[in-house]
């Protein structure tokens, strides 16, 4: 391995030390908010309170709007969202972005499909534990389930966009069939 290699094979596993996020735990209560939210190009005050109303929502952290890893998860939510609403759940990304940027992230990248919501000053980051350790002032990469109870029915947290949606999508499966029982 050359010295180039070792120096950012270290660096990556140094990032992935200091990734681990703390997250809300399955079974807490999820906090509550309102915040301006976008969808099509469109703002609009999205509440958790009034959206766990018509079912199970799948809220998803993500560091920047625009980047690489955020387009790729946004595209991958995108291409998902009408599996999701088959199953009762709606979809919202939140970043530190402010509403002008999620407006046009949410047509640009999101395609129309779900809302993106501006959580400029990080308080709803800061509220699920969900800040980037290694970028202050930044979301982590970190999904959650939360019933229609409020309360946290599933985690997942890493820094890549693979998985999230998969694991989401088995999620509000498992609590659909645990509701049906």
């Amino acid at each position: 391995m050359t010295r180039f290699a070792s120096f950012f094979t270290l660096i990556g596993l140094a990032l992935a030390a200091q990734h681990a996020s703390a997250a809300l735990a399955v079974g807490a209560t999820a906090p509550t908010f309102t915040t301006e939210a976008a969808v099509g190009g469109k703002a609009f005050k999205f509440s958790l309170t009034d959206t766990l109303k018509q079912g199970p929502v799948v809220l998803y952290f993500y560091p920047k709007s625009f980047t690489q890893g955020c387009t790729v998860e946004a595209h991958n939510f995108a291409e998902a969202t009408d599996k999701f609403k088959s199953l009762g759940a709606t979809v919202i990304g939140i970043s530190t972005d402010n509403i002008e940027t999620q407006k046009k992230f949410s047509t640009e990248e999101c395609r129309d499909k779900f809302a993106v919501a501006a959580d400029a000053d990080g308080k709803v980051v800061k509220e699920y534990d969900s800040a980037l350790k290694i970028m202050p002032g930044h979301a982590d990469r970190v999904s959650y389930l939360i019933g229609q109870d409020g309360k946290v029915a599933a985690v997942f947290s890493s820094l890549s966009p693979d998985g999230h949606v998969e694991t989401m999508l088995k999620a509000v499966e498992q609590l659909r069939d645990t509701k049906k029982r």
